[in-house]
């Protein structure tokens, strides 16, 4: 068979291997070069990739034990200003928009002015310009400013500002768009809040734009937290803490729990600080489980009891008090002089230190160490809040073993001593604190609930019916009269704490001291248990039991209470109703029926705040007080009236007093009628 050959000409073969060449060259240049005909290759290959996008869950809300919302999301916008010319929207006029918007950001004209003059495609203006409002925005919007916008977001929004923020904390978004919890309950519980965040992943071309189909997983929102903080008690406690703010102090703080659950209904302090702003905040550290400090005199309520549980108490037995010698120190009463020969029960009314150094030396450093501890002394309560410490229970010498039975020389926090304290209010059974109420799912499945949570029974009953009968004493029979309260039994021991010097030793300056109360309410069939601290408040004790004493008084009010030393008659009790949002004269009508005394602030028809709470219990001829109005508030004629009504009239439109004196308003600094000045302070002479 012969085969044939195909010639191909010499010039197709020329033309085919210079073709060759250059298509070899072409890419060598596409494989060397950065650009070509105008493309950046790799970013052209880059942006041809899978996008993968995270769908933020909705973060639950959290509410106080009533339903009431405390935190929850709210829509919020970036202020961002149009500046290049290649928007047919853009700022024309920089002068008149700076004017404008810094009026209504609170911002210098120059600041926003400088912002308006940058070169490039927009703007925005800082903090002020971000997490705005939707009224903040709609006022912007009315000003129809060319070039002005606004980009919308997420932020978390405190319903009720202030109040137990330390327990609630704050959460707020970070550089990648997700709300975290950054303190407080918030950081605590920031995944069960968050929930599950969803994705969706795509492919997109060179351009940016999607390929296909998007496959997307749904976030799931996050769980709402329900606390066991009553908001009603709260702003009782809140009202306290202002109070106390008038007088010159450190620092204080005030807490109320359960007495037969543990649940901690009330929590604040001062420094506070706004959680939407975060406006006064001072430091991260929660009073309640973060402050250790050395209680004072309100230890020897257990002192005394390790001394009456290990059967070497007498309370009729008698021992001069004054001053007692240990290892070359002399611990003194702090009286100096003490009440000469007085039995051991008195010295607990009396608050004696020589009384408890004698009672710890008959049961020595051991006994009474372990003792502290069985009640959670020393260790943490893990109630679930951050930052909980542990306090410190050290007892080695014979110098420490008596500062210890006066709670000197150790370190409690406010949790722990709440803790110990309910051992007196359930028959020496110690619950656990807490406080958290439930959690609820997106579902509403109610995913946990909390229970009362006893930690073993640490003393017997007679002994708790004792070391209560001398916290009476103390209240009604001691040197604290001043705890005493008039519609409800209280029952509690005074504390006053050396301050530890820096440099050794302790401070001695004549107000540096932590005053103290540890009080149980109503005396019989107790609700409450509340502990105080505060350090170097102006008046100490003095100035602490007048606010306190008013807070127990309103609380006993709110949760109809009426357990008192002396009878009360019942026909004159009346319930208070709601009457927030309600028109000033029906409510001025329906409650002078009722017997009582109306005093209205302010010159509006819509009642906005009222005092005392709906659901409080006040005798009739009582004052109830009804403000319309924030701002322009006529000065009312204060003359004849009490302290207590004068600090409710006062904390009710954020107004500053001072009183001089005692007894009933006699004269006051503020014209009758004229406007007050809410910068200003109300000077009031009282006389008797």
């Amino acid at each position: 068979m012969k085969i044939s050959r195909v010639k191909i000409p010499k010039l197709f073969l020329v033309i085919f291997f210079i073709l060759f060449i250059l298509i070899i060259i072409k890419l060598s240049y596409v494989a060397l070069a950065k650009n070509v005909e105008g493309y950046n290759l790799t970013e052209f290959a880059n942006n041809r990739n899978t996008v993968e996008k995270v769908l933020y869950a909705q973060r639950g809300n959290i509410y106080d034990v009533n339903g009431e919302t405390i935190a929850q999301n709210a829509n919020s916008y970036t202020l961002v200003a149009i500046l290049s010319e290649t928007r047919e929207d853009h700022v024309v006029d920089k002068e008149a928009t700076a004017q404008a918007l810094a009026q209504v950001l609170d911002l210098e004209y120059d600041y926003v002015l400088e912002r308006l003059n940058k070169q490039g495609y927009q703007v925005e203006f800082g903090t002020k310009g971000r997490n705005i409002s939707e009224n903040k925005k709609q006022e912007i919007e009315a000003l129809n400013l060319p070039g002005i916008e606004f980009v919308e977001g997420v932020k978390r929004y405190y319903k009720k500002g202030k109040m137990a923020s330390y327990v609630v904390g704050y959460a707020k978004e970070n550089d990648d768009g997700e709300i975290v919890g950054e303190m407080g309950v918030e950081y605590y519980y920031n995944n069960i809040l968050k929930g599950k965040d969803g994705l969706t992943i795509y492919q997109k071309d060179g351009a940016g734009y999607q390929m296909g189909e998007a496959i997307t997983t749904d976030p799931v929102s996050g769980s709402d937290i329900y606390l066991t903080i009553d908001s009603q008690i709260q702003l009782i406690v809140e009202d306290a803490i202002k109070k106390l703010e008038n007088y010159r102090m450190d620092w204080v703080t005030l807490n109320v729990m359960d007495a037969n659950t543990g649940a901690i209904v009330a929590s604040s302090a001062s420094p506070n600080f706004n959680p939407n702003t975060l406006e006064g905040l001072e430091s991260y550290v929660n009073p309640l489980v973060g402050y250790a400090y050395e209680p004072g005199s309100t230890m020897k309520i257990f002192s005394w009891l390790a001394a009456i549980e290990n059967d070497v108490y007498n309370g009729q037995e008698k021992y001069k008090s004054g001053t007692v010698k240990v290892g070359g120190v002399t611990i003194k009463d702090f009286n100096n002089v003490g009440w000469g020969e007085i039995t051991y029960d008195k010295g607990f009314a009396y608050s004696s230190n020589v009384a408890a150094t004698n009672l710890a030396f008959r049961l020595g450093s051991q006994k009474l160490g372990d003792f502290y501890r069985s009640l959670g002394f020393g260790e943490k309560t893990n109630i679930d809040l951050p930052g909980e410490e542990s306090g410190v229970i050290r007892i080695n010498y014979d110098t420490e073993l008596a500062n210890a039975s006066f709670g000197q020389g150790i370190m409690t926090t406010p949790i722990q001593n709440l803790q110990a304290l309910s051992i007196l209010t359930n028959e020496g059974v110690m619950l656990k604190p807490y406080i958290i109420s439930k959690i609820v799912d997106q579902d509403g499945k109610v995913t946990f609930e909390a229970q009362r949570e006893e930690l073993g029974k640490k003393v017997a009953s007679d002994s708790v019916d004792k070391i209560r009968s001398l916290m009476h004493d103390v209240v009604y029979a001691g040197t604290s009269n001043i705890w005493q309260t008039n519609n409800v039994s209280l029952i509690g021991k005074t504390g006053t704490a050396q301050i530890a010097s820096p440099n050794g030793g302790y401070l001695t300056g004549s107000n540096d001291y932590i005053y103290s109360f540890a009080g149980i309410f109503p005396e019989e069939n107790s609700r409450y248990i509340f502990y105080v601290s505060a350090k170097k408040l102006e008046g100490g004790a003095v100035s602490l039991s007048k606010v306190i004493t008013d807070m127990v008084e309103s609380i006993a009010n709110y949760a109809n209470i009426t357990d008192t030393k002396t009878p009360v008659d019942e026909t004159k009790l009346i319930n208070l109703d709601n009457y927030l949002s309600g028109d000033v004269l029906k409510a001025q009508e329906k409650l002078t029926a009722l017997g009582l005394n109306v005093v209205t602030i302010g010159n509006k028809s819509t009642i906005i705040n009222q005092y005392p709470l709906k659901n409080s219990t006040v005798l009739k001829g009582s004052k109830v007080f009804l403000l319309t109005d924030k701002e322009e508030i006529p000065m009312l004629d204060i003359k004849g009236w009490s302290s207590n009504e004068v600090i409710s009239f006062c904390n009710l439109i954020g107004l500053k007093y001072k009183f001089n004196g005692y007894g009933r308003v006699d004269s006051f600094n503020i014209e009758v009628g004229s406007i007050i000045d809410l910068n200003s302070t109300l000077e009031v002479n009282l006389s008797t």
